[in-house]
């Protein structure tokens, strides 16, 4: 626990995971043109050698972003749901380690706590999901979050997502950062039309705002206006490895990605190290420029790890590698 929890700057909520990461040898990948809809194979009812296994707990899209925003110098907390289980216990543990609240975390009686499994071949991984239902409410803060960091939740979470967009609502001096996970992706906008409408910040990658707008567009510049004119003030969209771009309504800018200084190890985590590091850096007074050069760093450094925490870094260390940036490694106005 950190002290002084009742006046929090970054609340995050969504599902909680513990990941099991099993790394293969033994596969190969089937591509169709251009690499995409790329399938892992491996010998069908056969015996499948794995080359080790690494268990990793408290994870999943908003805990680490709440373990991402507490190294980075915020007031974290985790709004989630567990079963009352070992798996469970271990998750709580492994926040209080990192320093994040848990005050918000709900155990449920019967319940089991999630847990994935992460098949890992070369640098990207295949994870086997499976989603617990919990009854989802928001919880009684005693102080509105200055941020709160809505993702992953279960299916069934419809009128939760009701919920925290009445509170932003009313409660105005919290801004709400969204980066749709996998069911709030198949939700759409229509049904979630009030988060995107509240959102200060929306995150998502090149593919999944085609998808959320039903075009095939391709120019950057288009999907940013697409995405803004949903309702968020402030649209990030993500290229993997052609960097990150934003458009708050006025100005667009444009970053590279941070070189990498050797290849990356595993990409879990690199999507919510990026979009809590550049929501930690807005909630640090930061302007947008500013917050868009420290994501990628800290995405760099996940993606040298095994799992979405190992590699993430302090606000100290993110400035010693800033400063040790290539020249090109700049924030540039697109329009």
């Amino acid at each position: 626990m950190t002290d002084n929890m009742d006046e929090l700057d970054f609340v995050a909520i969504g599902d909680i995971t513990t990941d099991a990461f099993i790394e293969l040898k033994d596969a190969r990948v089937n591509c169709e043109i251009d690499d995409k809809n790329c399938m892992l194979c491996v010998r069908f009812g056969d015996k499948i050698p794995y080359e080790n296994v690494v268990v990793v707990h408290a994870v999943g899209n908003s805990p680490n972003a709440s373990v991402s925003a507490r190294r980075l110098g915020l007031k974290s907390a985790l709004a989630t749901n567990l079963g009352d289980d070992e798996n469970g216990e271990d998750q709580i543990n492994a926040l209080k380690k990192e320093g994040v609240s848990c005050d918000y975390v709900k155990v449920h009686k019967g319940k089991e706590s999630n847990y994935h499994y992460v098949l890992r071949y070369e640098a990207e991984r295949t994870i086997l999901v499976k989603h617990h239902e919990y009854e989802y409410s928001l919880p009684d803060f005693k102080t509105p979050p200055k941020w709160m960091y809505l993702s992953s939740l279960g299916e069934n979470s419809l009128p939760f997502h009701h919920e925290i967009a009445d509170y932003i609502k009313v409660n105005s001096e919290t801004k709400l950062a969204f980066q749709p996970g996998t069911f709030q992706m198949k939700l759409g906008y229509e049904k979630l039309k009030d988060i995107y409408e509240v959102s200060e910040l929306f995150f998502c990658n090149k593919d999944e705002a085609q998808r959320i707008l039903d075009t095939k567009e391709d120019d950057i510049k288009e999907l940013l206006k697409g995405i803004h004119a949903l309702g968020p003030k402030i649209a990030i969209i993500t290229e993997g490895p052609d960097g990150a771009n934003t458009y708050d309504g006025e100005e667009m800018w444009h970053m590279p990605m941070y070189p990498d200084p050797a290849p990356p190890v595993d990409r879990t985590g690199a999507g919510d190290s990026f979009a809590s590091t550049f929501t930690s850096m807005l909630a640090l007074d930061m302007s947008i420029p500013e917050a868009l050069s420290r994501g990628p760093i800290n995405s760099m450094s996940v993606t040298q790890k095994v799992g979405a925490q190992e590699g993430l870094l302090t606000k100290d260390k993110i400035e010693e590698l800033l400063e040790k940036a290539p020249a090109d490694y700049k924030a540039t106005k697109i329009n």
